[in-house]
């Protein structure tokens, strides 16, 4: 990865700032119920505001289609926006033409607008260079401080930063040096943990991370695949059959550069509804693995402890269970617990992983925990985003 510019080398006093936050939060009955993603990219828009900038966030909500959609419309955000600032915020009821045009020329240094849905308008998914000089036309800087869409090759993540002085935001700025740290400069040993419940999601980041890593510990249903492979009977556990052979040869691979792939050697089955414990001899041809076992947290919690660092993406289990969450929620709070004491630089994101460290209370214990899903995948592919491409390149 190459060296982005960073607030640090703007001046945005007085000036009309494009801002690309994400902004894509839960909506019901017209109020935001969850604000996680508003409150982490406080710190970009107090910053510009504070400096005297005019601040124009732009951002998506849902999938509309490329039109209208009212119950898409970003107008609550720029409620519970405003509520979060502490300041009076701005509503445009459209992205580009008059009415946000117009709501801009208003502004003084200090105000925040918020325009409505980007992706109220097809030119935003096609990347259409039409799209982004309209877009563009409305600021003199662009600040991209949304990572979680960068992986997305969008009129606002992309073209414009080709447009206009380009710059990462500080929530950007943050996430992108964590992420470095863990995979483009890593201390070694490296152990990354994988779960979820297909390969065939994550074949990528398995191929990937099984050259990349010492240790790669595998978890989840995926797991049960990976087993299948290896002879073992997983009774009427989900997995994918057609991968079986996948599974073995990404062991394979990893085997031939010197890399372990680590697979449960205890699980918990359901019985009756309820968790029981076993070894992999003793799962029943009716059985569902449902999660690790004490004896695998154990031996990964020995693994890591020799590591210097972890990398995490999936829970370990059905965590979202009572009695089946044991596995990630003992293995997140060793990893916290190994972070808070200086042993290891810990990293996570992507998917269920944010809801499984909360549930397990572990994680203000993570060296950091990604706002991504999408984009973090693509790192831990080894992929370049075209969001950070085009940063790099302006």
């Amino acid at each position: 990865m190459g060296t982005l510019r960073t607030l640090d080398d703007v001046s945005p006093a007085g000036r009309r700032v494009l801002l690309r936050l994400d902004l894509n939060v839960p909506i019901d009955g017209g109020r935001v119920t969850g604000s996680e993603r508003i409150a982490r990219s406080l710190a970009t828009v107090h910053e510009l505001a504070d400096t005297g900038a005019r601040t124009i966030i732009i951002a998506h909500l849902g999938r509309p289609g490329g039109r209208p959609d009212p119950s898409m419309s970003l107008a609550p955000v720029a409620e519970a926006v405003a509520d979060a600032l502490g300041r009076p915020v701005a509503f445009a009821t459209d992205t580009i033409g008059d009415n946000a045009a117009d709501i801009i020329a208003s502004t003084r240094p200090g105000d925040v607008v918020v325009l409505e849905n980007l992706r109220f308008h097809p030119g935003e998914e096609a990347d259409d260079r039409d799209f982004a000089r309209a877009l563009g036309a409305l600021g003199d800087i662009y600040v991209n401080d949304a990572f979680s869409v960068s992986h997305r090759a969008h009129a606002s993540v992309t073209s414009l930063a080709r447009l206009l002085p380009s710059c990462a935001g500080r929530l950007m700025e943050e996430e992108v040096n964590a992420i470095a740290r863990a995979l483009s400069h890593p201390v070694r040993p490296i152990a990354a943990v994988v779960g979820g419940a297909k390969v065939s999601t994550k074949l990528a980041i398995l191929d990937h991370l099984s050259h990349w890593a010492d240790h790669l510990v595998v978890g989840g249903a995926m797991a049960n695949t990976f087993l299948a492979a290896q002879g073992t009977g997983i009774g009427a556990s989900l997995h994918e059959g057609d991968m079986t052979g996948t599974a073995v040869r990404i062991m394979k691979s990893a085997r031939a550069r010197g890399r372990a792939i680590h697979l449960p050697v205890d699980v918990v089955v359901e019985k009756d509804g309820q968790p029981v414990s076993c070894d992999l001899d003793a799962i029943g041809l009716e059985a569902r693995i449902l999660d690790i076992g004490p004896l695998t947290v154990r031996s990964v919690s020995r693994l890591i402890e020799g590591c210097r660092t972890v990398v995490w993406n999936g829970p370990m289990g059905m965590f979202e269970r009572e009695g089946f969450d044991r596995g990630t929620v003992d293995l997140a709070r060793t990893i916290a617990d190994l972070t808070r004491s200086g042993s290891i630089f810990s990293v996570a994101g992507g998917g269920d992983t944010a809801a499984a460290l909360t549930r397990a209370g572990a994680t203000d214990g993570f060296s950091y925990v990604s706002t991504a899903g999408g984009a973090f995948l693509q790192w831990l592919e080894g992929t370049p985003l075209p969001g950070l491409v085009a940063l790099e390149a302006a």
